[in-house]
């Protein structure tokens, strides 16, 4: 332990402690991939909790009570992980904290189950004020959109995005914890191939490239693993096929992916997404700024359509419908 790491503790503390009455481990709070309950932390939460959860004290089972309390954070970091991707296809991000307890005899039991991998998973109780839909960006907690968590939609899973982070509560030592990896880590020094960084959103062909590349390797090693030994020069080639056709599906994906995210910002229906033109998110953001100007729906707000039962429609609804009918022919 540091000197650095000492002055951070005691900063929390009434009397200076030495190094030998204390007890320090590190913990993995929560991360940016989709947890058990189909929800997931924005890097900006995870930025915003690197700050709020400084202090924070330590429980059991999310029961706030004083008798309950065994730790406090000292310390915390956003840490990127270029060796993992999430369920949705970015970078693994997570918020690790640095958490001490003084060495007491009344605590000893628990410290070892600390060391023993008993006590390891933990959970975070923070306030979050959004709550936006994957699918089409609605913040489902002041609007309500269509779309269901769990439920598959243009080939993707619909999730929620926690955001806008006020305030962070305490983080507990739990049995089952909604995210699969939060929990007390192993290693005291971060890994020579993490760093802290801010979050930088892919816009162009090469950084695509770059985040699909570590994916696409993965997969194509593990299927000449399996193969070792007696790949035929046929099947080398046939592999190299499935290669290009993975990265070549993972591309078209992501265009696909960032149309309907342009169609949805700009008030364009959805099901024109697709008709949209272009390979970057720039280009494509253009080309909707031009479909936008034929349409006045909101997010999350279907197309108005001809009513069967007046038989009237607007003026300006018969023109939507007219470039619909134009735009999808």
């Amino acid at each position: 332990m540091d000197k650095l790491m000492l002055d951070k503790i005691n900063s929390f503390t009434r009397r200076k402690f030495k190094e030998d009455e204390l007890y320090v481990f590190p913990i993995e709070l929560c991360n940016n991939d989709i947890d058990r309950d189909m929800e997931r932390f924005s890097d900006a939460a995870l930025d915003k909790m690197q700050e709020l959860f400084i202090g924070k004290t330590g429980i059991f089972d999310h029961d706030p009570s004083a008798g309950n309390q065994t730790a406090r954070i000292f310390d915390t970091e956003v840490v990127t992980d270029h060796q993992r991707m999430t369920a949705y296809g970015t970078t693994y991000k997570y918020l690790k904290a640095m958490a001490y307890m003084i060495r007491t005899d009344s605590n000893k039991d628990i410290i070892a189950e600390i060391d023993g991998g008993i006590k390891k998973e933990v959970s975070v109780s923070c306030s979050a004020t959004k709550r936006i839909c994957s699918v089409c960006g609605c913040d489902k907690s002041k609007d309500s959109c269509e779309h269901a968590k769990g439920t598959e939609y243009f080939g993707q899973k619909c999730h929620v995005i926690l955001d806008g982070i006020t305030d962070a509560y305490e983080w507990s030592f739990v049995a089952v914890p909604a995210q699969i990896n939060a929990g007390v880590t192993k290693k005291y020094n971060k890994p020579k191939e993490e760093k802290s960084m801010d979050f930088t959103p892919i816009t162009t062909q090469a950084e695509f490239d770059a985040a699909v590349k570590s994916r696409v390797d993965a997969a194509v090693a593990e299927v000449k693993k399996q193969f070792e030994g007696y790949v035929s020069p046929e099947d080398a080639a046939n592999l190299t096929k499935e290669r290009d056709d993975l990265a070549a599906a993972n591309k078209s994906y992501a265009i696909s992916a960032l149309k309907i995210k342009a169609a949805n910002e700009k008030g364009i229906p959805l099901e024109l997404a697709e008709k949209l033109s272009g390979e970057t998110e720039e280009d494509i953001n253009k080309d909707a700024e031009s479909f936008a100007k034929y349409f006045s729906t909101q997010k999350c707000k279907p197309t108005p359509r001809y009513s069967g039962e007046t038989g009237v429609v607007d003026a300006t609804t018969a023109a939507q419908m007219a470039m619909l009918h134009e735009l999808k022919n």
